[in-house]
């Protein structure tokens, strides 16, 4: 995997630093307990500049998780959100991936996590497509995982939260270990939950279906997205749950998140996915997705809020 391309600046608890200062203490509770909440961004290079996709409902899941954790920011949303849009704009980037982390910081070493504080930063840095630059044309070859999502009432799986990620960390090194690019996680009923990071769609006769929130998924931005623009082109969209079959049977399969997009599977566990390439209601709504992003097609539903046009100067 390739280095990651730094920016010059990353926004910590109100105040700009330089990328190679933005440090926190080895003793911090983040780092001992996976103590953080987080989100993940796009902001895209439209026609008429740098947009962030959704940026209101990431900063509002960034706040639900928070408080399920009860982590209390000690900026407010309002805050955050103009906060992101600076540091895009700081940047000058026109197009780039932004992460914004709460997080319990140093105070002492323990589980209980009362009395440390909660810091907030904030990055924004190119980054290119999540599983390699033709995934979104030619698909990627996935595996299930040994490893099932975790049950309810143990971790919640509505929160983007960093301790959750582990999970995520298990399914997707046996699956890169085995040859494959991503792991599909089966719930612990055994059905179909979601990849390491992403929400998962199948195309069955015509319809489109999606595991629900019960199969302990995280509540997808990109995928509300999808389940609105398939609602749009007038396909059939159903939230149901999935037996691990029917992902070899399915005429289509596709993930939905902010760092995959929107990408076709193409097989799993080796077993050939319709007709082993990308088809045609995927491409549909990638079509519109894309369309929407690039500002070919009209923000109808006002999903991208624009940045100041000095970030569109860096190429």
């Amino acid at each position: 995997m390739a280095n990651m391309i730094k920016s010059d600046k990353i926004w910590m608890n109100g105040e700009f630093v330089a990328w190679d200062d933005a440090k926190v203490h080895v003793l911090s509770h983040v780092l001992h307990y996976g103590s953080s909440v987080f989100e993940g961004i796009r902001t895209y290079h439209t026609r008429t500049g740098p947009a962030i996709f959704r940026l209101p409902e990431h900063v509002e899941r960034l706040f639900q998780s928070a408080k399920i954790y009860r982590m209390k920011p000690t900026f407010s949303p309002e805050q955050i959100t103009k906060a992101i849009i600076e540091t895009v704009a700081i940047n000058n980037l026109k197009e780039c991936y932004i992460r914004p982390l709460v997080y319990r910081g140093y105070a002492h070493v323990g589980v209980n996590p009362i009395g440390t504080p909660v810091d907030t930063m904030i990055a924004a840095y190119p980054w290119g497509k999540y599983l390699g630059d033709d995934a979104l044309t030619k698909g990627v070859a996935v595996k299930i995982g040994t490893w099932a999502r975790m049950a309810p009432n143990t971790l919640p799986a509505m929160a983007k939260a960093g301790g959750n990620y582990l999970n995520s960390q298990l399914l997707k090194l046996e699956a890169v270990e085995d040859g494959y690019a991503e792991a599909i996680a089966l719930d612990v009923n055994g059905f179909v939950s979601e990849g390491t990071g992403e929400n998962m769609f199948a195309v069955v006769k015509g319809e489109i279906l999606t595991p629900p929130y019960s199969a302990s998924i995280l509540a997808g931005i990109t995928r509300a997205s999808v389940l609105k623009l398939a609602a749009d082109l007038g396909y059939t969209v159903r939230e149901t749950v999935m037996p691990r079959e029917l992902l070899y049977i399915a005429d289509e399969l596709f993930f939905t998140g902010t760092a995959v997009e929107i990408t076709p599977v193409t097989s799993v566990d080796r077993i050939q996915v319709g007709d082993g390439e990308r088809g045609p209601v995927t491409r549909a709504i990638q079509d519109a997705f894309f369309g929407i992003l690039k500002g070919d097609v009209a923000d109808r539903h006002g999903w991208l809020t624009a940045v100041p046009q000095a970030a569109a100067q860096r190429a």
